[in-house]
């Protein structure tokens, strides 16, 4: 496990590995953000808030590693804020080069991070190549040219008030005295004194005596300005939080905060300017009016705007009002929690549970005389109201946005293009639409071999594209929708399309058996056989015929199917339909003989009374029946799963017509028992894999009723 770390306070130590989990969760939602915004950084027009964010996603990064002593991300993120730095500050001019180098820093951070997380104590991978590298982009070498004369980034948040003096010094050496407090944290005075150390050409920095342990006070030799200087130091410390004065001026952020004396017991506020340097250890003379703090610690002044200066030195500073009702600062709400994902899965199979014990309550109350059981039943009916809508809003909870599954895939597109010299743009729909997160873990695989084949195999080089009269530049769409009970994810290329004669040559090939009569949409079903490829290379990308058979494979096991459009030349479309969760499913009950079986709902297209002397018999014993001009697999549930027949002269005579993979077959029942919504209980991990049948539920009697895999059953009829 990693390392335990403790940190002194007024109350003792404090164990910081209570904290481990939010500092991972937050890191690596800072190291997404700041990967997404890189990869959407305009090299040309990159504006400051761009740069800005980008930075502030580093240096979070940095003060949370530091804290919890993972040193080596802290020096890695820190090599990197430093390139940052220069960037915002229009230093140096941002290029591809840098940008590749912050990607892979940022992938390197997040694998030191796993190695801290997962408590691994092996050897972790070097980053001091990385770092050389940073290193000279930061110093303007590696074909990266400094910008000649810097421009001063403007500020994140609003101007401070500036005296005329201090804003005419431009250039040259300058001797300040830079006072910082009160401080929340000590290290936030050594994040400024780095700042020096790290960035090269800012000045030089030294501590001088304070008065007071929560203000800090340094001697600096800059030849940046204020302004520079306060932007700069604003990522560690407030700017209302800083004073910086010269021998003839000064600058001092908005009153109502502070700096001050030392008279234990008298807060009185310290100066702000002087005609000239005061002699060394002198005092600095208070400000009168001015609003730091005039009262109990803690308690804000009432003071008003003041007014003072040298002959030489203008300052106007405008007064805080007193806080009232009406216009006191308030702390924002937080708007999330962060709750762990087991107890969103207890708080749902709770829930399950509860579902089942309404279903039962209300299958024994329907006997009862609503004349005399007339409160009781309405109780009944409000507690299933109740029951549904809990249900849906605790179903809600582990819905997520398609947005977590496509923001991996940009970064990916971009390496993999750059790798086969292809040119790519990526399109992103329905990012909002939302998807249970069990489904979403699962589906990113599949998704991910998708994306890329299109890269690989759809899109063409550029100059076949511009030979075929297209763009150079090949789309790739990546859409998620709701259709119904179902999420529908669509990935779409403009490239070459599939080729009909190739697929079945390599069929015929693979000795399938195949027809030209076959349907395009059959065809293109033949590219999810094992093995199957039409890639005349093999790239260490895809092509060697291992992974459409998996994705299908992983699809189907979360009930969802496949479809493929294709058109030969102008591009192909990959459809993947799945239930919106997998915990709870509308489903139609069917009966064989004493048994209940389910079937979801979204497989079944109808049902009908059929006669014996409709079904047909052909070779092998497999048996046929016509639905309107179509002849469709029949399958007997009760040979299929052997259910034992009490009464001989029942027979079953009615059929259910369910699709999957694009094929229909019918199922032989003896009734139909009605829709419900089922809760989902997983067989395989209660019990063991069974045969075409996908999970379990209980019924409002207490029985036990598996639910059909219903795809399965498709294969089984082709076979």
């Amino acid at each position: 496990m990693a390392e335990t770390h403790h940190e002194s306070g007024p109350g003792g130590d404090i164990d910081l590995s209570q904290f481990y989990q939010i500092f991972f969760e937050e890191a690596g939602e800072n190291l997404d953000l700041m990967e997404q915004m890189l990869l959407n950084l305009n090299l040309e027009t990159a504006d400051d808030e761009e740069l800005n964010g980008i930075f502030r996603c580093a240096h979070s990064v940095k003060g949370g590693a530091a804290t919890f002593g993972f040193t080596d991300v802290a020096e890695l993120t820190h090599k990197m804020e430093s390139l940052l730095d220069r960037l915002r500050r229009h230093e140096l001019q941002p290029t591809s080069v840098m940008v590749d180098v912050l990607l892979e820093s940022a992938d390197a951070s997040r694998g030191l991070l796993a190695r801290h997380q997962g408590g691994d104590e092996s050897e972790a991978p070097s980053t001091a190549d990385l770092v050389r590298r940073i290193s000279m982009l930061a110093a303007g070498e590696g074909g990266v040219a400094a910008v000649a004369s810097p421009v001063p980034a403007p500020a994140v948040v609003s101007a401070p008030v500036v005296s005329e003096a201090s804003a005419a010094v431009a250039e040259g050496v300058r001797h300040l005295e830079i006072r910082i407090g009160p401080l929340e944290r000590i290290e936030q005075a050594d994040d400024i004194q780095e700042l020096f150390r790290d960035i090269p050409g800012l000045g030089e920095i030294k501590p001088l005596p304070s008065e007071r342990p929560d203000i800090r006070v340094f001697a600096v030799e800059t030849a940046s300005s204020d302004e520079d200087l306060l932007d700069l130091f604003a990522f560690h410390v407030s700017r209302e939080h800083i004073a910086i004065k010269s021998a003839k001026t000064v600058t001092v952020q908005e009153p109502g905060y502070g700096l001050f004396d030392g008279a234990e017991g008298s807060l009185a506020p310290v100066a702000a300017s002087y005609a000239d340097d005061p002699p060394p250890g002198a005092p600095l003379a208070p400000l009168p009016g001015y609003g730091f703090f005039d009262g109990a610690p803690g308690a804000p002044s009432a003071s008003g705007v003041a007014v003072a200066g040298a002959a030489d030195a203008k300052l106007v500073v405008k007064g805080a009002p007193k806080p009232t009702a009406t216009n006191a600062v308030t702390q924002p709400e937080a708007a999330t929690i962060r709750v762990a994902i087991s107890k969103v899965d207890q708080l749902i199979n709770l829930v399950g549970e509860l579902v089942i014990t309404q279903a039962m309550l209300a299958q024994n109350s329907r006997a009862l005389d609503p004349a005399v059981y007339q409160q009781l039943l309405t109780g009944l009916a409000d507690l299933d109201r109740n029951t549904r809508d809990l249900q849906e809003s605790v179903m809600s909870i582990r819905m997520i946005p398609m947005s977590i599954v496509f923001s991996r895939f940009p970064r990916m597109l971009r390496d993999l293009a750059g790798k086969l010299g292809k040119k790519v743009d990526f399109v992103t729909q329905g990012e909002a639409t939302e998807l249970d997160k069990g489904l979403v873990e699962k589906i990113t695989d599949p998704l991910t071999h998708l994306v890329r084949n299109s890269c690989d195999h759809g899109v063409e080089m550029p100059e076949e594209r511009l030979a075929a009269g297209k763009p150079e530049t090949g789309t790739i769409t990546l859409s998620a929708s709701h259709q119904g009970g179902s999420i529908v994810i669509e990935v779409r290329d403009d490239g070459r399309g599939l080729s009909r004669e190739k697929i079945l040559a390599k069929a015929r090939e693979r000795g399938l058996d195949v027809s030209d009569q076959m349907s395009d949409a059959e065809v293109w079903q033949l590219i999810f056989a094992p093995g199957f490829s039409t890639a005349a290379v093999v790239t260490d990308v895809s092509g060697r015929g291992v992974g459409m058979d998996v994705v299908k494979r992983n699809i189907a096991a979360l009930n969802g199917t496949v479809e493929i459009d294709s058109a030969e030349g102008y591009g192909m479309k990959v459809s993947v339909r799945l239930p919106l969760t997998l915990a709870i499913m509308d489903g139609m009950s069917v009966g064989v003989g004493d048994e209940v079986y389910i079937l979801p709902l979204s497989s079944v297209v109808e049902s009908f009374q059929v006669k014996a002397d409709s079904v047909s018999t052909v070779g092998q014993g497999s048996q046929l029946v016509k639905v309107r001009d179509e002849y469709m697999p029949v399958i007997e549930l009760e040979k299929v799963f052997q259910v034992p027949r009490f009464n001989q002269e029942k027979s079953s005579d009615i059929m259910v017509v369910v699709e999957a993979d694009g094929s229909r077959v019918v199922l032989l029942v003896d009734e139909l028992l009605g829709q419900q919504q089922v809760v989902v209980k997983n067989l395989e991990s209660n019990y063991r894999k069974v045969p075409n049948v996908s999970g379990a539920t209980i019924l409002g009697d207490g029985k036990v009723a598996l639910i059909l895999d219903t795809a399965a059953l498709v294969r089984r009829s082709r076979h």
